[in-house]
Order: structure tokens, then sequence, then C-alpha cells
């Protein structure tokens, strides 16, 4: 199973351009540099459809992994991922290549793992994660 050029085409552009998340349909693209999920959770919220797109990240943990299958992403090109969204990505039926597979995402110090990844480790329900993850990232901020 080869990525698709449009999954290529937004790889690159991530790599060449430094950013931290592609998302591409077509002519239409979302470019970022924020780190973690705090942009995927904000393209959620404004509620456009992005079926259909592909995705071109960092670094995809469970959380973020949830967030794409809200979104509808049909397939993801990742530096780094972790199993549990790997695992999590495949089950929902999304294509997935990456650079290196983790067992789990490390926190930004490296002294742990990600906060959002363990706030959604035992969940199955991408909207019970979306609302952990809302819920999680507001505590942060307070």
């Amino acid at each position: 199973m080869d990525e698709s050029k449009e999954l290529r085409e937004a790889y690159d552009l991530m790599q060449k351009e430094g950013y931290s998340l592609v998302l591409k349909k077509e002519d239409d693209l979302i470019t970022g540099h924020e780190r973690g999920i705090r942009m995927l959770l904000m393209i959620l919220q404004i509620g456009n459809d992005y079926s259909g797109y592909v995705a071109a990240d960092k670094v995809i943990g469970k959380g973020a992994a949830f967030l794409y299958i809200l979104l509808k992403i049909k397939e993801i090109h990742a530096n780094v991922i972790s199993e549990p969204a790997l695992a999590t990505l495949k089950d929902k039926g999304v294509k997935v290549f990456y650079e290196e597979l983790v067992p789990m995402i490390r926190n930004r110090d490296n002294t742990g793992f990600c906060p959002m990844e363990q706030a959604v480790l035992d969940e199955t329900d991408p909207q019970a994660a979306f609302r952990k993850l809302l819920e999680k990232t507001r505590s942060f901020h307070n």
C-alpha cells in the first residue's frame, strides 16, 4: 500500500517548510507551526467538513489520532506516532504512514509521557476523547 500523491505532497511540504501540521485536499491547504493538539482542536471546533483531507503531522499520539478520526481524515503521514495512536487510526480505517513508531509519546520536557495521550489512553469513543482533551487543555490554561 503506497501513500497517495496528495499525502506525499503534504508530507514533503511539512518537511521542507518546517510546519508541524499540513492538511491538504486538492488545492486547499491548512498549515501550522503549533505544537501538540491545539491546532487540531481549533480546526475541529470550527466545524467545517474535512472529510477526504490528508494530513502530515510531526507527532501523533492517541489524542491527535481521535481528533483526526473526528475530522474524517482519510490518510496520514507522521514523523513519529505512538503505538496506541496507530492502533486507534487503523481500527477506524485510516491509512497511516510513519517514520518512527514509539510505545508512547513523551512530554515536552522528556520527564514522562504526553498528558494528552495519557488522558485518553483507555478511551475508545472519539467523542468522549474529544471532551476529555478539551477538559485537559483547559486545565493547562487555568
